[in-house]
């Protein structure tokens, strides 16, 4: 017999794969080749030919062989379960698979991870180079940090899609929402992104949108006074 090319496809296990088979394999061989491919148990698999949307007819004699019936080349399967009460989706839905999950302390402890081979074999970020380059970047935070205290107007160093900000120094030091040391900023318009909060933690209090943290080598202290907006007469009562 000769080898025909069929895609397959089901509605609820959301399946749609192009497959091959022999027209000598008798509709029961069929069901056991479907099984995997489609989730469905043989015993519940209903099979539809079609063509295009048209529907070509049931293979529903488990004897007849595969060319018994009008099939041919990029015709679909589509194959129905006949149990209403099989869970759905279990080879396709991840969050119905059962998952190891282990706590950060938890994968520190174990010798048999990607992390700790890298710091073993000091590869990565665990490298000397690496190593390096961060203690020359936390000692340049230090450094910058030492400079700036609460209290202080600022002005934040700009980068290609944010423009030039000004505004008063509210926190300085080390944060539960990452490492290292960070400078809280009141700025003076809604051009931040909190209220001096993050993630439940206060640092400082100001409106809502006015608050930002940046790193101590952002912040350049000095006389920056706000600016002030030149509006016309019409602007201003619009305001």
């Amino acid at each position: 017999m000769s080898i025909v090319t069929l895609f397959v496809d089901t509605s609820d296990e959301k399946v749609s794969s192009e497959r091959r088979f022999d027209k000598g394999l008798t509709i029961s061989q069929l069901k056991y080749k479907l099984e995997p491919i489609t989730g469905i148990p043989y015993s519940t698999q209903k099979i539809d030919l079609y063509q295009g949307n048209a529907l070509q007819g049931t293979l529903d004699d488990e004897n007849r062989m595969l060319g018994s019936y009008p099939v041919e080349d990029y015709m679909r399967l589509h194959v129905t379960d006949t149990n209403p009460h099989r869970v759905k989706n279990q080879y396709t839905d991840v969050s119905l698979v059962d998952k190891f999950e282990l706590t950060e302390e938890e994968y520190e402890r174990r010798s048999d991870t990607v992390r700790a081979f890298k710091e073993r074999n000091k590869l990565g970020r665990f490298s000397d180079e690496a190593a390096a380059k961060e203690d020359a970047i936390e000692r340049a935070y230090e450094e910058a940090a030492s400079n700036i205290k609460v209290g202080d107007r600022c002005e934040i160093d700009s980068d290609e899609q944010t423009a030039t900000r000004r505004g008063t120094v509210r926190f300085v030091g080390e944060t539960k929402f990452q490492s290292g040391l960070w400078v809280g900023i009141q700025y003076d318009e809604p051009l931040g992104k909190n209220d001096g909060s993050v993630q439940g933690e206060r640092y400082f209090t100001c409106p809502p949108k006015y608050g930002g943290f940046v790193r101590p080598t952002k912040v350049k202290v000095g006389d920056f006074p706000e600016e002030e907006l030149s509006l016309t007469d019409d602007e201003l009562e619009e305001m």
